[in-house]
C-alpha cells in the first residue's frame, strides 16, 4: 500500500499540533484533545508514529471510524485499522490520555504523540461539514485535561504512572460542555499548571505556555471564537497580588493571540481566588474596553477529590452550559 506521509493534504488536525523533526519528519501533540482525521478507501489503514525516546506506559489513544463508538488503544508504533467494505471510511485519532508527570515541553520530549502518516490504498477528501462549527479553546490545568477521572483504574504500585488508564479528555468538563453548545473544543491542559507557576511535564507557567504547543513549536491554528480559562487550584498559595499579576498576564496573551475571541472566566471548582478572578476581570475589562465574562463555578462541586470523576465533571458542564447558553 502507498503511505501517505503526515502533511498530505487530506489529513485535518485538530488541537495544538506542531511539526516536529527532532525524531524523524512528524507531527507532534502533548496536549491531550488533540486529534486528526483522515477519510481513506479499501478496508486496511496502518497508522505509523514514532517512539524514539518516548518512555512506557505510553499515552491512550482514542480512535474512531466511520463515526461509531470510539475505542481506546495504547500509543504504538503501528496500530491497524480493519473497516468493513472496501468503501470511503473515516478515521478519527484523539489523544485522550498520557503520564503527565513524564517531560512533554522541552526535548526531548519523552511524553508525546508523534504521528508520521498514513498507509492506505488512498486517502480521500473527508466529507464537508453541514454547518461550520464554532470553536472553543480551554486553557486550565489538570482539571481541564482529565485527571483522575477513572482513579480505581490501576495496575502500579506507584499511582501516577497509571494516569493513561485513570485520565479522560473526553469526559471533562470541558468536552461535555463543547458538546452541549455544539461547538468544536480545542485543549491546553496540563497538570499543575497555575497562572503563577510551572506545571509537570516541565510546562510554564500559563502565560508563558499559551503561545506554544511545546517549547518552540508556536499554536497555528485559526483563532478560536471563544476561550474559556480555568485557573487558579494550583495557585492556591499564591496572594491576591501574584496571583492577580499572573492572571492579567494570561488574559494579556490570550487577548493579544485573538483578540476578537469572546474570552470566558471561571473561578476554580474549590473557590480558590473567586474574588480575586471576579475583580480583575472586572477592572480589565474597564481598563481595555472588553467583555470578558465571568462565571463564577466556585463550590459547584465538592472540594474532595481535587480532580472530579465522571459524575463530577458531568455536573460541572450542566451547569455551565445553564450559565452559558444564552452568553454564547
Amino acid at each position: 500500500m502507498p503511505f501517505f506521509a503526515f502533511d498530505a493534504p487530506q489529513i485535518r488536525y485538530i488541537g495544538r499540533w506542531a511539526q516536529d523533526n527532532h525524531y524523524g519528519a512528524c507531527m507532534t501533540a502533548t496536549a491531550t484533545g488533540s486529534r486528526f482525521q483522515f477519510a481513506y478507501t479499501g478496508q486496511l489503514a496502518r497508522l505509523q508514529f514514532n517512539l524514539q525516546l518516548q518512555q512506557a506506559p505510553y499515552p491512550h489513544l482514542y480512535i474512531r471510524v466511520d463515526g461509531g463508538a470510539r475505542v481506546e488503544v495504547p500509543l504504538d508504533r503501528y496500530i491497524r485499522i480493519n473497516a468493513e467494505g472496501e468503501g470511503r471510511h473515516t478515521v478519527e485519532v484523539l489523544l485522550a490520555s498520557m503520564v503527565e508527570m513524564f517531560p512533554r515541553w522541552h526535548q526531548p520530549l519523552v511524553n508525546r504523540v508523534s504521528f508520521e502518516g498514513v498507509e492506505a490504498a488512498a486517502l480521500t477528501d473527508l466529507p464537508r461539514p453541514r454547518k461550520k462549527q464554532k470553536t472553543i479553546e480551554f486553557v486550565g490545568d489538570s482539571i481541564t485535561e482529565g485527571v483522575l477521572i477513572d482513579p480505581d483504574c490501576r495496575q502500579h504500585q506507584l499511582e501516577p504512572i497509571d494516569r493513561p488508564t485513570q485520565d479522560d479528555v473526553t469526559a471533562t468538563y470541558a468536552w461535555l460542555l463543547a458538546q452541549k453548545l455544539d461547538l468544536c473544543p480545542l485543549f491546553m491542559g496540563y497538570g499543575a499548571v497555575g497562572a503563577t507557576k510551572s506545571g509537570c511535564g516541565g510546562v510554564p507557567r500559563a502565560a508563558e505556555a499559551y503561545p506554544y504547543c511545546f517549547e518552540g513549536a508556536p499554536v497555528t491554528y485559526p483563532h478560536p471564537d471563544y476561550v474559556f480559562i480555568n485557573h487558579g487550584t494550583n495557585d492556591w498559595e499564591a496572594d491576591s497580588v501574584t496571583f492577580t499579576a499572573g492572571y492579567v498576564a494570561l488574559l494579556d496573551a490570550i487577548v493579544s493571540a485573538h483578540p476578537r475571541a469572546q474570552v470566558i472566566t471561571m473561578s476554580p471548582f474549590n473557590g480558590a481566588h473567586q474574588q480575586d478572578i471576579e475583580k480583575l476581570v472586572a477592572e480589565y475589562n474597564e481598563r481595555h474596553g472588553k467583555d470578558i465574562l465571568f462565571v463564577n463555578g466556585s463550590h459547584w462541586l465538592p472540594c474532595e477529590p481535587v480532580h472530579p470523576l465522571r459524575d463530577g465533571h458531568a455536573l460541572a458542564a450542566e451547569k455551565l452550559a445553564e450559565v452559558l447558553r444564552d452568553k454564547l
